[in-house]
């Protein structure tokens, strides 16, 4: 249970985060996904960051080898494009440009008191609990349970 605390701050970083670059704000996310309209490129910077910090991240972490707390990494064998990914992508971008949010962005909205988040949320978790019953799951393998 040592790992809470990190997790809860680490979670609070992402929600500041999520306020501070405007994400969490679905007028704002609507006007980046409008280019011929009221076009606002401000959150492509904030993309541009992310995927640095990511790269950087990433780089760090593999070359120690294996996570803290695993024996291994867990990462996808799969690389290539397949319909279950086009189709997801799809599925992602269509809700993401209707409701000017993804998950983490929706689930910060509730605490913010945005209203069209409570009509988004459901239709989100309903979304993922359709795909569960359909057995859509990623393809990564999982080491047993100890």
């Amino acid at each position: 249970m040592a790992s809470l605390p990190v997790n809860f701050a680490l979670g609070l970083l992402f929600g500041v985060g999520l306020i501070v670059s405007g994400m969490s704000d679905p007028a704002k996310v609507l006007a980046f996904l409008d280019p011929l309209g009221a076009w606002d490129p401000s959150l492509a910077f904030v993309m541009a960051g992310g995927v640095a910090v990511a790269f950087v991240g990433y780089r760090l972490a593999l070359r120690r080898g294996c996570p803290l707390h695993a024996a291994s990494f867990q990462l996808p064998e799969l690389s290539g494009m397949d319909g279950r990914l086009v189709t997801g992508a799809a599925l992602f971008g269509i809700g993401w440009g209707l409701g000017g949010l993804c998950p983490g962005p929706a689930i910060l909205s509730v605490g913010l008191g945005n209203i069209g988040t409570l009509v988004f949320l459901p239709a989100m978790l309903a979304g993922m609990w359709i795909a569960r019953k359909l057995g859509v799951r990623g393809r990564v393998r999982r080491p047993p349970i100890v």
